[in-house]
């Protein structure tokens, strides 16, 4: 037994060696050869387990240095740049901070197509979980010099982005599957919004709500592991200040639970006006048709404008919340024109629900206008300004020991469900940054009434639905998601047999013997579909010699019972089947025949599909 284990410490020091050698040859880093070595010599769950950690250590950085910089671009802008108004501090640099991120968007990054969470999405079902490497900082400099100005927007889906480019071009990098590549994917994210807002068990419950929908996987120590390195980097290097962090609320009394069961019928339906807004404001700026520049100067000066009116806007608006929760509202119209008004209930009601109906707005211009973010945080913010709203209503109508900094928390965690369409997440995020452990009742009942009723009006979240229905992300209807990976220009099976209707039967039987087709188009002299012939049609009359030359194929043919177009779905080609009950459809182009399509090909390509993905 020794001698065998002393044979296997030989043949791993030689693989190491041999590896050494070539990747030095190659001018890989020193420890991508130790990573590559220990990729053969360690079992797939040992391997899993320390590239879970790795990722969560570097993803987890990523969020760190992300938040660290916004700090430092406030605090520079706050402390180290005067002006003689506060009114120029807010009408300058959102707007610098937009078109400043559309500039580097443009130039340097040469455009972008998607980003935020759908981003993600599209890549774990349409590219096998690979993203382009250079998500792996661009989100970072975008989302900072657009959130650290003042954009109206959240860091959290950038850092998410980035976590999940660190954790699927490390899978890449050391050749692992997709179930492996997808596994690390997630636990990049996870890693970021673990560092982000020091919650680890937020963190999984975002990759299990968002990220793994309808993808099957046994292995969730990696995620564990990257929440936890996440969170204890964001522990151990940001200051509290910088932190999404309450540490003031009250303890849970039953007897409010009326309180929070109208909030969160109150949370569900801001939640819809928040997503029917921002998708007005998407489809506006869209059909603009403007260049980017032109939309980030709109985009800029819009956001400027709300962050004069409603300084609270003004980035993503956590030292506002902070306020809230502490007793200090007064200090948030401080900076407003609404401290020209005399000091009434009134005036402080205002000035809450104008911010939570304009945060919408400022952060829809801030995101299509050009610069970058996500609705994470402020859907937080709309729902803690929603809660300070409804308790002072509430004290205003006469109720007695409203449960003010406890409405904030769960307004936040109510509003989010509603926006994100993530429950749990929102319940474990609040529950961890405010440790708030005893509002676990009240956070699941205003977190539910929310989610419920805002899948009640949209089955999938309305920022993902278009994506959804055209199959380019997954759902939780497993098969579709499988069928939606299917791409129909590979299943054409192009090598057909034609011929024109006036041919006589004589012609036919001859590009039968030739053939191995059971099925020949019949096509007009513009490549036009005219119809079908099967050997089914033909074989009663096909050895009769007489009919050769007096019969035509058009006394035989037969139109398609349906067709399928070259560019549709494949689950809407599986129906078309279902349909006419048979097992060949011709496809077209522009009207023009291409090929055929089985049904038994999509189907052994299904197969082939469920075993790698299940």
């Amino acid at each position: 037994m020794s001698q065998i284990k002393t044979i296997r410490r030989y043949h791993s020091f030689f693989r190491f060696k041999r590896d050494f050698e070539r990747y030095s040859l190659r001018k890989v880093r020193s420890y991508e050869i130790i990573i590559h070595w220990l990729h053969k010599v360690l079992s797939r769950s040992q391997f899993l387990i320390l590239s879970g950690i790795l990722v969560g250590l570097v993803a987890g950085m990523a969020g760190v240095i992300l938040k660290v910089l916004v700090h430092y671009i406030h605090y520079f802008i706050t402390y180290r740049v005067h002006f003689s108004t506060q009114v120029i501090f807010y009408a300058l640099f959102p707007f610098l901070g937009i078109l400043l991120t559309t500039i580097l968007v443009v130039w340097v990054f040469k455009g972008q197509s998607r980003k935020g969470i759908g981003l993600i999405l599209y890549e774990i079902a349409q590219n096998s979980s690979k993203i382009p490497s250079v998500k792996m900082y661009s989100q970072i400099l975008q989302s900072a010099i657009t959130v650290g100005l003042g954009g109206s927007a959240g860091l959290e889906s950038p850092i998410a982005v980035t976590g999940a480019a660190i954790g699927s071009n490390y899978a890449t990098n050391y050749n692992l599957g997709y179930k492996e590549r997808t596994l690390l994917l997630a636990a990049g994210a996870t890693a970021g919004i673990a560092a982000s807002f020091n919650a680890p068990i937020a963190g999984v419950m975002f990759a299990f709500e968002i990220l793994l929908t309808g993808v099957v996987f046994s292995d969730f120590i990696p995620l564990i592991l990257a929440a936890i390195c996440g969170s204890l980097l964001s522990k151990i290097i940001l200051q509290e200040e910088v932190l999404f962090h309450f540490e003031t609320r009250q303890p849970f009394n039953y007897h409010n639970v009326p309180f929070y069961i109208a909030l969160g019928l109150l949370s569900a339906l801001y939640a819809r006006y928040y997503i029917v807004i921002s998708q007005h404001v998407e489809h506006f700026m869209v059909k603009l048709k403007w260049p980017a520049l032109r939309k980030a100067i709109l985009g800029g000066v819009i956001v400027s404008i709300l962050c004069v009116l409603m300084p609270p806007l003004f980035g993503e608006g956590y030292s506002s919340l902070k306020l809230l929760t502490g007793g200090f509202s007064d200090q948030i119209i401080q900076n407003s024109f609404f401290r020209y008004l005399p000091e009434k209930s009134w005036i402080l009601l205002a000035f809450t629900g104008f911010t939570c109906l304009l945060k919408v707005f400022a952060t829809s211009f801030t995101i299509q206008g050009g610069g970058n973010g996500g609705n994470f945080a402020p859907s937080l913010f709309a729902g803690g300004f929603l809660g300070y709203f409804f308790a002072l209503l509430c004290t205003n109508f006469g109720f007695q020991d409203v449960p003010f900094a406890n409405l904030v928390l769960v307004g936040m965690a109510g509003v989010m469900s509603g926006v994100m369409y993530a429950p749990l997440t929102a319940i474990f995020l609040i529950a961890e940054s405010s440790f708030g452990y005893d509002l676990f009742i009240p956070l699941m009942i205003v977190s539910t009434i929310s989610f419920v009723v805002a899948k009640w009006f949209s089955p999938i979240s309305p920022e993902l639905k278009h994506l959804a229905e055209e199959g380019k992300i997954f759902t939780k209807a497993h098969d579709k998601n499988i069928l939606s990976l299917l791409k129909l220009e590979n299943l054409i099976e192009k090598d057909v047999q034609t011929i024109a209707a006036d041919q006589k039967l004589r012609a036919l039987i001859e590009l039968i013997k030739e053939g191995h087709r059971n099925m020949i188009g019949v096509v007009n002299a513009a490549g036009g579909l005219d119809g079908i012939i099967t050997l089914d049609d033909i074989r009663p009359i096909m050895f009769n010699a007489s009919l050769y030359d007096i019969t035509t194929v058009s006394q035989f043919m037969k139109p398609s019972p349906v067709t399928v177009q070259l560019h549709d779905n494949v689950a809407d080609v599986i129906n078309k089947f279902e349909e006419v009950h048979t097992w060949n459809l011709p496809v077209l182009e522009d009207n023009k025949l291409v090929g055929f399509v089985s049904k038994s090909g999509i189907l052994n390509q299904y197969r082939l599909l469920l075993q790698e993905y299940s």
